[in-house]
């Protein structure tokens, strides 16, 4: 179980990782993050507690963008927005050193500036996440030939995206969403990769659902979502004495 982190701030990574997250995942496509902030959140995280991995949420799969962050310091990435083998396909190329992928080999904080090259040139290929997320159709359609990609460590559901693309945004009771959340499922049993949600909303009971339906990887709220949604509490509550 993990959560977002939307704000850019590596006070808030460290907090929240001290409060017993598996992983953090830093928002890069939906934040104004770049990467010396990216690197910043990632050592926050790092303080806060050296067993939660830092991960990040890319722009895309392209090649320079990918690297960076793993040089900055991320144990996974997730890709939005994969919705063929060939995207698939570029995202582990960019995540792996040779011989499996095209990860460039440099002295960076990922290996504390070169004193651990080779150590972590050997162990990067199994530890770092390489993790896809399916929230188009468009995906759906093509689970099966994206999970075939060798390397893929998971996949993650965009729920609002992938209703988006369904032409019901955010209608997560639809039949039709569920059929397709359902199919993302089966096909990850099939091929025996773990399957991953976005529990947007910090709901509990969300939570124990999406566990339940057999969802292993849980990203719960986002950093923004959790500060509105206790602000709300409180002014709500506020409001009802004045």
């Amino acid at each position: 179980m993990g959560s977002w982190i939307n704000t850019c701030s590596p006070i808030v990574s460290e907090l929240m990782s001290g409060l017993g997250f598996d992983f953090l995942t830093v928002d890069v496509e939906h934040s104004a993050a770049d990467v010396p902030q990216v690197l910043q959140m990632v050592q926050g995280i790092r303080a806060g507690n050296p067993k939660c991995l830092p991960f990040v949420r890319t722009q895309g799969v392209e090649f320079s963008f990918v690297k960076r962050y793993l040089d900055a310091g991320a144990m996974g990435i997730i890709a939005p927005l994969v919705n063929n083998r060939a995207q698939a396909e570029e995202l582990i190329r960019a995540v792996r050193y040779p011989p499996l992928g095209d990860r460039g080999v440099g002295y960076c904080p990922a290996n504390q500036y070169g004193r651990r090259v080779r150590e972590v040139f050997e162990g990067a290929n199994e530890e770092i996440y390489a993790i896809v997320q399916i929230e188009h159709i468009q995906a759906v359609e093509n689970i099966d030939e994206i999970l075939s990609v060798k390397g893929v460590d998971g996949v993650f559901i965009g729920p609002f995206d992938l209703s988006a693309s369904m032409g019901l945004t955010g209608q997560f009771e639809h039949p039709d969403y569920i059929a397709a959340r359902q199919r993302i499922l089966d096909a990850c049993r099939k091929a025996g990769v773990p399957a991953g949600i976005h529990v947007v909303e910090p709901d509990p009971d969300e939570l124990e659902a999406r566990f339940s339906e057999g969802f292993e990887i849980l990203a719960y709220g986002l950093d923004i979502t959790m500060i509105s949604q206790v602000s709300k509490v409180g002014i709500s509550r506020w409001e009802q004495l004045d």
